[in-house]
């Protein structure tokens, strides 16, 4: 079952892992198995069995050479490959590439895994062949990654550990249907040392750090997709303006407003003022929309992790409630510009991808 998923990785992996000799590495190889989550009553039919698949990690070992590592106790970071069988035709099977930090307590022996990247499923929803599959829209959609694991050393190269997967599945719209999948699993595994880890060089007592109050204009954009299937892809634009305040090498907050432009409800409004009446949309109701938000970004060195909290003040047509949240990533490419990519969300219903760029003044 898992001997084209183990080649191809395998021989990925190694090639890179020769790459970086010089540096400590290790590799990890989990298995788990777990069940869906029942998230949304739409997916019930999906959940005929129990998933379980393998988990194939690269970590790069840090030891306090940067700056940013000591403030985090020596976090690692890396690629994961996951292979998931849902264990429903309807479903198919997931792989998944994604980029991860581990992070580290009570001694190094409780890891925290936290990941982003790509998955693609064999078996997508199709009108005519597979129209059961309501969870991905999509061959290719976004993958997140969680675990939580007890690591236990054998020998100085070898250790096992054991815990918990959450594996997340969705294209956040970007093509309908999304109901998107949760796995929640037990996984076991076992993980190789290259070498001794360097002395930690040791973390110096913190020293207060701010920055003047920044001001940010955001450029966010990306194709997604109403719940209606037929309706279309299309393009959305959000600009964004906000004023941000770094409180320490950690830690920013901020806050500001932003214009939507999403395309696909101009769609959805015409659609069921014409095919459902009965809902109250009229067709001249206007599709954008305009909210203020607050703001956190959790830095690691150049870049940091996202978290908005929003609420629209100008909502003419109803979708899915006035709040509205968003997760992902930040990078800055040098000190002023910045690039995004991050999940907007109405509780557990995504609404899009959003691909950004902007700059800080």
């Amino acid at each position: 079952m898992y001997k084209n998923f183990l080649a191809a990785v395998g021989l990925l992996c190694c090639s890179f892992m020769f790459a970086q000799e010089s540096n400590p590495f290790e590799v990890e190889l989990n298995y788990f198995y777990g069940s869906i989550l029942r998230h949304n009553k739409d997916i019930t039919s999906l959940i005929t069995g129990h998933p379980e698949g393998l988990i194939l990690s690269y970590n790069k070992k840090t030891y306090g050479n940067q700056e940013w590592s000591r403030r985090y106790n020596y976090p690692d970071y890396g690629f994961t490959f996951a292979y998931q069988d849902l264990k429903n035709d309807n479903l198919g099977k997931t792989y998944n590439a994604l980029a991860h930090y581990s992070f580290y307590f009570l001694n190094r022996k409780l890891m925290f895994r936290v990941g982003q990247g790509i998955g693609y499923t064999t078996n997508p929803f199709d009108i005519e062949t597979n129209v059961a599959n309501n969870a991905y829209g999509s061959r290719f959609f976004s993958a997140t990654l969680v675990m939580l694991n007890y690591k236990q050393p054998i020998t100085p190269q070898i250790s096992l550990q054991t815990g918990l997967t959450f594996l997340h599945g969705s294209n956040g719209n970007f093509k309908a249907p999304n109901t998107s999948t949760n796995t929640l699993a037990i996984n076991a595994g076992v993980v190789y040392t290259n070498k001794p880890i360097p002395d930690y060089i040791p973390r110096v007592p913190r020293e207060g750090y701010t920055e003047p109050i920044g001001f940010n204009f955001a450029l966010n954009m990306g194709l997604n997709e109403s719940d209606y299937v037929g309706l279309g892809q299309e393009p959305f634009l959000i600009l964004t303006a906000y004023a941000d305040k770094r409180l320490s090498k950690k830690s920013t907050i901020l806050a500001g407003g932003e214009f939507f432009f999403s395309k696909f409800l101009k769609n959805e409004i015409e659609f069921l003022s014409v095919a459902l009446p009965s809902f109250g949309v009229t067709k001249d109701q206007d599709w954008k929309r305009a909210g203020v938000f607050v703001g956190h970004e959790l830095r690691f060195n150049k870049t940091a992790l996202i978290t908005h909290a929003g609420y629209y003040v100008y909502y003419p047509y109803d979708f899915e409630g006035r709040f509205y949240q968003r997760v992902g990533l930040k990078h800055y490419i040098q000190e002023k510009y910045f690039v995004s990519a991050a999940v907007k969300t109405h509780g557990a219903k995504a609404e899009a991808v959003e691909f950004g760029l902007g700059i800080r003044l």
